[in-house]
């Protein structure tokens, strides 16, 4: 390594040291001044390159005041978690490694450790430990590669090849979902063909969880998606009584587990009870086990069926039907399993147990101040999510408006049964019992003062 470089890498080390140094006491989300700084940005390409260092310093001085402070302890948006040392401490040596992590060949190490980090996963979760577990960019993603092997599984059943003739004069798929469905979920199924006006919707209940009662009707023909943590209350679809059902009608299930599925872990496993027997499962790492974004993981009980759907062999890249790059949708791809392994690896069982317990102890301290204040509060709190509306829909508003504008916090807006409402999630290893204090004091006072 040159001089010049080393010296450009120890530069950005100690930026990005004195930024996550002032994660604590920096605005959670950038004032005005900061957000017309980007402006500067707005150059042509240059016809010559700045110099390397100029780059970084422009990156910092503009970029650092213009971040959103989701790797500090006060972000409260979004079921984001900071990212953990060891996480952060993985990504800067794969950075450096320069791996491209498609299978053995191209990284041994990628290949090995995405492999334990794969087994830790369904360990921590309590899931088939022999399901195939790929590594991809995000949870829509990879709910994307699960339900494209869930429809090919099932079609096959049927005596159709999917991968012959395709969709043209299949027999159709339904697709049953929660009415309180995620986005994401929704996108993928959009992505894959699946009209939006031929899905089947399940009723819920007033926590957000599907009525066993008034579920549709299943079928060998059905794909059945559930939900572990709905992205408003946290509840968790009835998963005992519901896959069971649908396993005696021959459908394929499929859970969409972006964040709860990590109370698996915890000592609220018990509110999943029965997940672990669906097919198929997403999950986030960003979100509770607090890595870096880009990690979330595909995971299938038939592992063949997740290989072959995403099977990318060639005949000058060959590779085993467990490689990355026939697990996921990305042929050339980051070694972004790492990052999970090293989690993993420093938190083991009881520190992973330790850190979601004390973020749904402290969701539940909070909600207890705001209701005893006077805010209702529109969940059980059973998990890591508070559902809040203040005395009427426009004071609930001006409150999150005030709220974000302070720069002491950030947290976003929802819809609850049609009326506005705020969301505080609580999911970063850097949040203190201190911090959550800080939060209520500001809650308080922000009721007090808006009318």
């Amino acid at each position: 390594m040159s001089t010049t470089e080393r010296a450009l890498l120890a530069d950005a080390d100690r930026r990005a040291l004195a930024y996550l140094d002032s994660s604590a006491t920096r605005r959670v989300f950038p004032d005005q001044s900061a957000l017309d700084a980007l402006s500067a940005f707005d150059q042509p390409l240059p016809t010559t390159g700045q110099l390397a260092d100029q780059v970084l310093q422009q990156l910092d001085e503009l970029g650092s005041p213009a971040t959103v402070v989701s790797n500090g302890p006060r972000y409260f948006g979004f079921v984001i978690g900071a990212t953990l040392p060891a996480a952060a401490a993985a990504e800067r040596m794969v950075l450096a490694w320069d791996q491209c992590a498609s299978s053995f060949d191209n990284s041994p190490i990628a290949d090995k450790l995405e492999k334990v980090a794969g087994r830790w996963v369904c360990e921590a979760l309590g899931l088939p430990t022999d399901s195939a577990v790929g590594f991809g960019t995000s949870a829509t993603a990879c709910t994307l590669a699960c339900l494209s092997a869930a429809r090919r599984q099932l079609l096959a059943r049927l005596g159709w090849d999917f991968d012959q003739y395709g969709l043209i004069g299949a027999p159709e798929i339904r697709v049953v979902l929660s009415e309180t469905a995620h986005i994401t979920v929704k996108k993928a199924l959009r992505v894959l063909g699946f009209g939006m006006g031929r899905l089947h919707y399940a009723p819920v209940d007033t926590h957000g969880r599907i009525d066993p009662q008034r579920l549709p009707e299943l079928d060998d023909r059905t794909l059945l998606i559930l939900q572990a943590g709905e992205v408003n209350t946290g509840e968790f679809d009835r998963f005992a009584e519901l896959i069971p059902r649908a396993k005696a009608a021959g459908a394929w299930v499929h859970v969409d587990g972006a964040f709860g599925l990590w109370a698996r872990a915890s000592s609220s496993a018990a509110q999943a009870d029965g997940v672990e027997l669906a097919d198929s499962w997403t999950t986030d790492g960003h979100k509770w086990l607090n890595t870096p974004y880009d990690s979330a993981m595909a995971i299938c009980r038939d592992a063949d069926a997740l290989a072959s759907a995403m099977n990318s062999d060639a005949a000058y890249a060959t590779a085993s039907k467990d490689a990355q790059k026939n697990l996921t949708l990305e042929f050339s791809r980051r070694a972004r399993g790492i990052a999970i392994w090293a989690a993993l690896a420093s938190l083991g069982r009881d520190g992973l147990r330790e850190l979601i317990d004390r973020h749904i102890a402290q969701a539940g301290r909070l909600a207890e101040a705001l209701r005893a204040d006077g805010y209702q509060v529109l969940n059980r709190v059973h998990l890591n999510q508070v559902l809040v509306q203040a005395d009427s829909d426009e004071q609930t508003v001006a409150i999150r408006q005030a709220a974000q504008a302070s720069g002491d916090t950030w947290f976003g807006p929802t819809v609850w049964q049609g009326r506005p409402a705020f969301r505080l999630s609580v999911s970063s290893w850097r949040t203190t019992d201190a911090d959550i204090d800080a939060l209520i004091a500001l809650l308080l006072r922000l009721k007090r003062e808006t009318p």
